[in-house]
């Protein structure tokens, strides 16, 4: 392959990457709006783990894994799909605005380096400065906008706790036995995690009524499924392996803006001087501690997205 089609190649899937990943806040949105959140991310998540596990296994690629690798993934499932993508939407589901709920969510790398200091790793002065920075603009954009537009309390409370147990299970992956693989610890992170999720739904009073749900919720579950869990998470991974990780890491602070944007257009949410300020603000600071922080190459597994 030519220098000209490759640099198309990545130019394709990093444009998949901010699209369809800053794209999952507003899908979201429109699917809580009548399913009931945990119930509703947790058969997505198996739904998207089983297909992509039948797609591995047409291209010949065993998905079986030792009991060990499985317990990781399990765990995976747990911190990310489940307490991450799970509290996401319960965040919506209380109001929380699908660009600002993506607001939150870029808080992750703040975290993981909060995360890093308190486990005795000492990061570098700009990135203790970039978490100070990110974590005004987080109290901003959840504080200042009292009165005029602001944003539901609890919905903000439930989004950010998600960023911080995405950030922890981010934080100890590399720690844990998993798949090498990167597809194959996909599907038993997805699937695991859904079927976590699902249970948990249940168990805390979730009726869902699938018969109920219009094409329009229907639709946006199965782009969450197929686009979201796994053209998203496909172009991720080919990125990796083939384009600079400082450009790949770009996703975190881009995924935002686009999320804000299509917010605005498709669900008509408000782009408050709170929210452009502290999404400003949020934006920046993550963009100063990934510039810092980042490696030659990834030294972990890659992660799903966070919604």
């Amino acid at each position: 392959m030519n220098r000209q089609a490759r640099l198309g190649m990545v130019a394709t899937a990093l444009a998949i990457v901010y699209v369809v990943w800053g794209s999952t806040y507003l899908g979201i949105r429109v699917v809580v709006e009548d399913v009931p959140p945990l119930t509703g991310m947790g058969a997505r998540f198996i739904a998207a783990g089983l297909l992509l596990g039948v797609v591995l296994r047409l291209r010949g690629v065993s998905v079986r894994v030792g009991r060990g690798e499985l317990l990781g993934a399990a765990l995976l499932g747990l911190m990310l799909p489940l307490l991450g993508n799970g509290l996401v939407a319960v965040g919506e589901s209380k109001g929380a605005p699908s660009g600002v709920a993506a607001l939150l969510v870029a808080a992750v790398p703040l975290w993981v380096v909060a995360y890093r200091f308190a486990g005795g790793d000492r990061p570098r002065g700009w990135s203790v400065l970039g978490v100070v920075l990110g974590f005004v603009g987080l109290a901003w954009l959840v504080l200042g906008g009292r009165g005029q537009g602001e944003v539901p309390l609890v919905g903000a409370a439930f989004v950010l706790a998600a960023s911080g147990f995405w950030a922890f299970g981010s934080w100890v992956q590399p720690r844990l036995t998993l798949p090498k693989d990167p597809f194959v610890l996909a599907v038993h992170e997805m699937w695991t995690g859904g079927v976590m999720m699902v249970a948990l739904g249940l168990a805390v009073g979730e009726s869902p009524t699938p018969f109920a749900y219009d094409a329009r919720t229907w639709l946006a579950w199965l782009y969450l499924v197929v686009i979201g869990s796994m053209v998203g998470f496909s172009a991720y991974v080919w990125l990796l392996a083939n384009a600079p990780i400082g450009l790949v890491a770009t996703y975190a602070y881009v995924n935002p803006v686009v999320a804000v944007l299509l917010g605005r257009a498709l669900l008509d949410e408000p782009i408050t001087s709170a929210v452009l300020v502290g999404g400003l603000v949020i934006v920046a600071a993550v963009a100063v501690v990934i510039t810092v922080e980042r490696p030659p190459r990834p030294a972990e597994d890659p992660v799903l997205d966070p919604a």
